[in-house]
């Protein structure tokens, strides 16, 4: 007897749907799985025969076949456990045919019958609502990723006897499900970060550089001595994010489900994310690589930051990995089996020390020669730094500052300007794909940045002086738009050109 279930393979982000077809007839007691299957899901097949004798259900014995179709199409992941076990008991006239349609499923399934977890439940569940699937069966861990979604039912099972009852008795236990659901669709937990800008004491030209890169969302690059508060300032850049709209939290839950970091105490992405690497990080880790192409750390901060600390430190191949996302907002790896494109919207924020000693230009403690200072800067290409539309130095505290006891500004209040600038900034984008001053493209800065002839002017003598590219020249007006946001002015002036011009690093 034939049968088949739906299910689905993740390649990179893209989601390509799987017939799970299986056969049983007489013939030789064989168990042969076929269509293009990874040694981990023709594994399958002993996990399956096991966990249907260990809940009391014996396979015949019989021939059968399970393929995968398409056959051209490699199948990773244990996420076919539950779809081929459904499909030879449907086969075995266990479970009715016509209750399989509309339903897509995935789940590992254990030995004792146990349906496991599996990652990029939400995708696959996003791509079932889009083909016009009905239903969605996974394991009951799972099940609170796909109650952000509301045009598809979400069915949870814990084990196959679930996925008995559901089949033998569907509308007792979908009866039951919405006080299930209850529970699983918890509104996702708010994290309360332990830091605050008040705990920086001085600095004011490294907060307002912070407070400019979160606005418009620019690149960010603090450069100054150890000590001076370079990581503290970035490590408080998430208190000042402003929340994720709902398309952007499905947008990034769905790319931290398919890397597998979702777990059921967050099955959600709530905040903006936060990455941080270590400067010894791999150019697949931080660009996302392996067999079957996973998300590296450059996607994992898609809609967040992307923390490098000590940046000349890390690698050049893995910084110069950087280029092509910072400009276009995506990162394309090609492989042999394919292309695959992965979003990478990213606000970078670096941090690096002016020289090898981390002390220039103070020469009663910096001993570094002028050509150590430079290759130690060269470690930067200038491409890369051109991508970089805020440079600003970090100077020592003084005692006087630290000792000071005087209150200095909360995240809180600097969120709330942040929030007001952003309102502007979707106002004036509404009906577009823009949602930062940072997202704008040549043709869009012609549109939105009205500059007055002031500014104009003075960008005229700049470029030629500074030896500006087009793509600083671009950057600039964007970094100027968003000064001219926080300032409450509809037109870009001199004063707003002259404080972006003021964060470039230039040549020399």
């Amino acid at each position: 007897m034939y049968s088949s279930v739906f299910s689905a393979s993740i390649l990179g982000m893209e989601i390509r749907g799987v017939q799970v077809e299986a056969d049983v007839s007489n013939g030789l007691p064989s168990f042969v799985m076929v269509g293009y299957a990874s040694t981990q899901v023709k594994e399958a097949q002993d996990r399956v025969k096991t966990a249907l004798k260990n809940v009391g259900i014996s396979l015949p014995p019989k021939r059968m076949i399970v393929n995968l179709a398409p056959a051209d199409l490699r199948k990773e992941g244990a996420g076919f456990d539950l779809p081929v076990a459904i499909a030879i008991l449907a086969a075995m006239g266990i479970v009715p045919e016509e209750a399989l349609k509309g339903l897509i499923v995935v789940g590992e399934v254990g030995l004792d019958g146990t349906i496991n977890p599996v990652s990029g439940v939400l995708p696959v569940a996003i791509y079932g609502q889009e083909q016009g699937f009905t239903r969605c069966m996974v394991p009951w861990e799972n099940i609170r990723e796909g109650g952000m979604l509301t045009g598809i039912q979400m069915v949870g099972v814990r084990n196959l006897t679930d996925v008995l009852h559901y089949f033998q008795d569907t509308e007792k236990y979908l009866a039951e499900l919405p006080k299930k659901e209850a529970d699983a669709k918890e509104t996702s937990e708010e994290w309360e970060y332990p830091l605050d800008f008040s705990e920086i004491h001085g600095q004011p030209g490294a907060k307002r550089a912070a407070e400019i890169a979160v606005s418009g969302f620019h690149n960010l690059l603090l450069v100054g001595p150890p000590g001076a508060g370079k990581s503290m300032t970035a490590k408080r850049i998430p208190t000042i994010l402003p929340p994720l709209t709902e398309e952007e939290k499905l947008e990034v839950t769905k790319i931290y489900s398919i890397a597998g970091l979702l777990s059921g105490r967050r099955p959600v992405m709530g905040r903006r994310p936060y990455r941080a690497p270590h400067h010894t990080v791999s150019p697949q880790a931080l660009a996302g690589g392996g067999k079957n192409p996973k998300p590296g750390e450059i996607t994992l901060a898609h809609r967040g930051v992307l923390f490098l600390d000590e940046m000349p430190e890390f690698s050049r191949k893995s910084l110069e990995i950087l280029r092509q996302p910072l400009e276009d907002k995506e990162i394309i790896l090609a492989r042999v089996n394919g292309t695959y494109t992965f979003p990478a919207n990213v606000l970078l924020v670096a941090a690096m020390n002016p020289c090898p000693c981390g002390y220039f230009p103070d020469r009663t403690r910096c001993a570094c020669q002028m050509r150590e200072v430079n290759r130690y800067m060269g470690k930067i290409s200038r491409p890369l730094l051109d991508r970089i539309d805020l440079c600003v130095e970090v100077s020592e505290v003084s005692y006087r500052e630290l000792s000071a006891g005087e209150p200095e500004e909360s995240s809180a209040q600097i969120r709330a300007r942040v929030l007001q600038v952003h309102r502007r900034q979707q106002e004036r984008f509404a009906g577009s794909s823009l949602r930062f001053n940072g997202d704008m493209q040549p043709s869009d800065i012609e549109k939105y940045c009205q500059v007055t002839r002031e500014g104009k002017e003075l960008l005229e003598r700049m470029y030629a002086a500074m030896h500006l590219s087009a793509r600083a020249y671009h950057r600039i007006l964007k970094v100027s738009r968003t000064i001219a946001d926080m300032a409450g002015e509809e037109q870009v002036n001199g004063s707003h050109i002259r404080e972006a011009l003021g964060y470039r690093l230039t040549e020399g």
